[in-house]
């Protein structure tokens, strides 16, 4: 079997089209492409899912076991959008055991995710997929113009330059322009964090799942509620040692809240991978193999963070050298586990890809 891939990683089928993915089927991306292209004539995605068809017919016209499906990333292009489309890739190897793949790309960016593809399938080849467009429509005003209307680049641009206005604007109307300046490099200190790290996207996603948990009476729901309130105990714990400790230097108080904090901090990502994990096991009959990996990584980060607390305090004089062996085994059982979480991870990836992997007749 032979699976030609088509990659949308910035999801205009949904945002545009509302279609969700992974789409599996001729049909099904045929649909897609022309809902695509009534909406949006100019997405060159509608091009590329085309091409993935067309692609599918000459594959089957020669003779080959063939299948064409579409992966969707995110609106917000980078860590999430990636591991979107690799979930969803999993999902599809799940149902159709393709031995390779054809990629069929619209640019250079959905080429980005090669690595994360040819990691579970053997690649053939790539199609890449070249727009034609009229001399006349190529002016620079043009292109400006249409660029502009693209939400991403809006977000990226203009909402950036309109922060800056706005509170320069209020602030020197008010006679607090000094304040101004201050608020606003705070505020876009804070946007270009969640920018960098895609924490906007993590938010939308998580609110989004935690509205069809709600609605389909999902286990996880509860769980990340639950999650979150032991975060909150966290914080909680650790700011009431901080406020006791008011003769201490800054570090040690630090260190005090980071003490109190870790354990139920860690206890809430343990719950929250369980909801998820319960999820799937009830959607899908088995446990992902992932949560195995993420409660053994769990628990070795947050052995290694008390260790480096204690090792801190007792640099710090805080702690006797009796609670050297203590900070040691920590520090060292941490590392262990990540590094078996790491290998245990290794060893799923190559039993999916024997899985995939034809056997030759000797």
């Amino acid at each position: 079997m032979r699976l030609v891939v088509c990659v949308d990683r910035d999801d205009d089928l949904g945002r545009k089209a509302e279609v969700t993915g992974p789409i599996v089927g001729r049909e099904k991306v045929v649909d897609a492409a022309v809902r695509l292209a009534i909406v949006d004539p100019e997405d060159s995605d509608a091009n590329a899912l085309f091409a993935a068809v067309s692609l599918l017919d000459e594959l089957k016209a020669a003779g080959e076991t063939s299948e064409v499906c579409v992966l969707t990333g995110a609106a917000k292009v980078g860590i999430a959008s990636d591991r979107r489309v690799a979930e969803q890739f999993d999902r599809v190897l799940e149902q159709v055991r393709a031995s390779s793949a054809y990629l069929v790309s619209d640019g250079a960016e959905d080429e980005y995710l090669f690595p994360i593809l040819s990691s579970r399938v053997r690649i053939d080849g790539v199609r890449r997929v070249f727009v034609r467009q009229s001399p006349s429509l190529e002016g620079t005003y043009y292109t400006l113009v249409r660029a502009l209307k693209d939400p991403k680049l809006r977000a990226k641009t203009i909402l950036p330059f309109a922060f800056v206005l706005l509170i320069l604007g209020f602030a020197a109307a008010s006679g607090l322009l000094l304040w101004g300046v201050i608020g606003l490099s705070i505020l876009l200190g804070i946007y270009l964090i969640f920018w960098t790290f895609d924490i906007d996207e993590a938010i939308i996603d998580a609110i989004r799942t935690a509205s069809a948990d709600t609605r389909q009476g999902s286990v996880a729901f509860g769980f990340g509620l639950f999650a979150i309130a032991l975060v909150g105990v966290g914080f909680l714990t650790g700011y009431n040692l901080w406020v006791a400790s008011p003769g201490s230097s800054l570090l040690d108080r630090a260190l005090l809240f980071l003490q109190a904090s870790l354990i139920w901090w860690v206890a809430g990502a343990g719950v929250w991978e369980t909801g998820h994990a319960l999820r799937r096991r009830f959607a899908r009959g088995r446990f992902p193999r992932s949560y195995l990996v993420a409660t053994t990584s769990l628990g070795g980060i947050g052995l290694m963070s008390y260790g480096l607390v204690f090792l801190v305090q007792f640099l710090e004089g805080l702690l006797s050298p009796p609670a050297i062996p203590l900070l040691a085994g920590l520090i060292v059982s941490g590392l262990g586990l990540v590094i078996g979480a790491g290998m245990i991870q290794q060893y799923f990836r190559s039993v999916a890809q024997q899985a995939v992997t034809p056997t030759t007749p000797g």
